[in-house]
């Protein structure tokens, strides 16, 4: 009996050949995205054509591309609906929750009372530390 591989993300990379209908804007090194599994109505991902792991191997040309490419994420969003906030952040490695090794920042649109308290937002990455309290001396 042949044992049954589990489904890889990684192989092929899902980012290195996206589905043209996906494709919302393009610069020379990066592309905005759709998310196939979006978290909120206008969730898109920023993802370098270059296919590097985390954000920290990027270039400057490309990391400018990000936030040109970022911005128009914003645009796409509100043309559709009425964000009233934005997370914006990618998972760098393994241990920060990445599962698809090919760079991409999420722009995700907030809406008010989509959850039942925001506050701290992207802090809540780590449950037991997203709250605002002070360190006992």
């Amino acid at each position: 009996m042949s044992e049954k591989k589990a489904f890889d993300p990684n192989n092929p990379c899902l980012f290195c050949n996206p589905k043209p209908e996906e494709i919302i804007a393009e610069t020379e090194h990066a592309l905005l995205i759709t998310d196939t599994y979006p978290v909120s109505a206008g969730h898109c991902l920023v993802i370098p054509k270059r296919h590097i792991k985390t954000y920290f191997e990027c270039t400057e040309e490309e990391n400018r591309e990000f936030r040109e490419l970022t911005l128009k994420g914003k645009q796409y969003a509100e043309k559709n609906n009425s964000p009233d906030g934005y997370n914006i952040g990618c998972n760098n490695d393994l241990a920060a929750g990445q599962s698809v090794f090919h760079l991409h920042i999420h722009i995700i649109p907030r809406y008010t009372g989509d959850v039942e308290n925001p506050k701290g937002g992207v802090r809540w990455v780590v449950p037991q530390n997203s709250q605002y309290q002070a360190k006992s001396k």
